[in-house]
């Protein structure tokens, strides 16, 4: 029964949060919309159990990319056009709406859910007398990515270095150019 109520929130965090990133205007909010949608792919694979996999999305794509764009966002100041109301006065960021506060809320349900099962299985090994009872998808994932995917491991690292090199590209600055 938890794991199908989790996999169903986590179902609708994760389509909730795709359909608001290509739906909306403001960049700012397609981040968020974008942290939600990854929490919840991390609840998605809580519930395949894959403990690993669910906690290297939240520590890496959680943690480290989306909260990075969101500072990224920040600090270049973003759309400067929606600061500004019809008459020229500075506009007052609102606290949240009740969109937000259920969006806010549906992605700490599925984090706690997520998070709290990866604990109880953790728990739940270290009280049961066999200790094969849990099986770690760590050694399997590391073993399958060196030995029958290594061709796929290397063609992403590959993407990745070349969308690091275009963002180097798009973020320098035009020296010389007028």
């Amino acid at each position: 029964m938890f794991v199908k109520f989790l996999f169903l929130i986590s179902t609708l965090l994760t389509l909730a949060g795709a359909i608001g990133v290509v739906a909306v205007k403001n960049i700012m909010h397609a981040c968020v919309f974008l942290l939600a949608s990854l929490i919840g792919v991390a609840g998605l694979y809580v519930t395949l159990g894959a403990d690993f996999v669910s906690a290297v999305q939240l520590v890496v794509y959680v943690g480290g990319v989306v909260i990075l764009m969101i500072f990224a966002v920040m600090l270049t100041g973003g759309d400067k056009a929606d600061f500004f109301n019809k008459f020229g006065f500075e506009k007052v960021s609102a606290m949240g709406n009740k969109k937000t506060y259920l969006v806010g809320s549906a992605v700490l349900i599925v984090f706690t859910l997520s998070v709290g099962k990866i604990i109880f299985n953790i728990i739940d090994l270290k009280s049961s007398k066999d200790p094969q009872s849990y099986v770690s998808t760590v050694e399997q994932l590391g073993h399958l990515l060196l030995t029958d995917h290594v061709l796929a491991f290397e063609a992403s690292s590959v993407v990745l270095l070349g969308a690091l090199i275009g963002a180097a590209i798009i973020a320098r600055p035009n020296r010389g150019v007028k």
